[in-house]
């Protein structure tokens, strides 16, 4: 087991505000963790310093031991899966399905004149058919659902076998269906033997897959609780996250919450 992510008192500050304050937070290459917390806790901004894409005003991030701030993001980039709506308004809507998945062994979002292996191809068509988009390789990528959408950017997230998978609320938006179909799929995928680790986040306990492993919750960008998910993640602890008396239940595998 080794660490892929280590935040060690991280603080980000945009206009004198703290988003992020004073986290310390780690994450190991076999766990699964949920992110949890209100609007405007913090959490999308977490995964873009966990992305490389924003760097902390105070404190130290190791990522994939590389130290942000002293390596070329570049070259750390490539090895993390990274699916958000962000992501998605920068992929060409003309784009084929199969060429926005296989972009992402260049970690370009739209085909250019990158010239692409045969093994490529196949790994991209392997990737579409293991997350049931095979039969829309050829279709373009603003034609499809948001369902639709959402699974293809996971698909390009795990094309290039990353060491660690980041998801910003995969299935925000979703109906009922798109959004079961979603969660069995990285259910699936979270409990692989050879899957890598996953940060996910989310606004609803009952987004949160079978065969997740861990949770930290936010508000006002400090950690309320952190850990496995049976100890972080508590009636008391909602409480407290979202500032209102909150039930938590927990049938086969998965969670569900109301306001008592």
């Amino acid at each position: 087991m080794s660490t892929v992510l280590d935040f060690s008192g991280v603080s980000v500050v945009r206009n004198g505000k703290s988003i992020l304050d004073d986290v310390t937070w780690s994450v190991d290459d076999s766990e699964r963790w949920v992110i949890l917390g209100p609007n405007g806790a913090g959490k999308t901004t977490l995964l873009q310093v966990a992305s490389t894409f924003l760097y902390p005003t105070r404190g130290s991030v190791t990522i994939l031991e590389e130290n942000l701030g002293r390596v070329d993001v570049f070259d750390v980039r490539p090895r993390i899966g990274f699916a958000s709506s962000a992501m998605a308004k920068r992929i060409p809507f003309d784009e084929t399905v199969l060429n926005v998945v296989m972009t992402a062994a260049y970690s370009v979002t739209g085909r250019w004149n990158e010239d692409y292996e045969t093994l490529d191809q196949r790994r991209a068509h392997r990737v579409l058919a293991e997350w049931k988009l095979d039969h829309l390789s050829e279709r373009r990528f603003g034609t499809l659902s948001d369902g639709e959408q959402k699974r293809v950017q996971i698909a390009r997230g795990v094309m290039t076998d990353p060491e660690m998978l980041l998801l910003d609320e995969p299935a925000a938006s979703l109906d009922l269906g798109a959004r079961e179909e979603l969660l069995a799929l990285l259910s699936g995928y979270a409990q692989a033997s050879d899957a890598p680790a996953i940060v996910m986040v989310t606004h609803h306990v009952e987004e949160i897959p079978t065969g997740f492993t861990h949770a930290l919750l936010l508000n006002h960008g400090e950690a309320v609780a952190s850990g496995p998910l049976e100890e972080a993640l508590t009636s008391e602890t909602l409480t407290e996250t979202f500032g209102m008396p909150i039930e938590l239940t927990h049938t086969n595998g998965r969670y569900a919450a109301r306001a008592r």
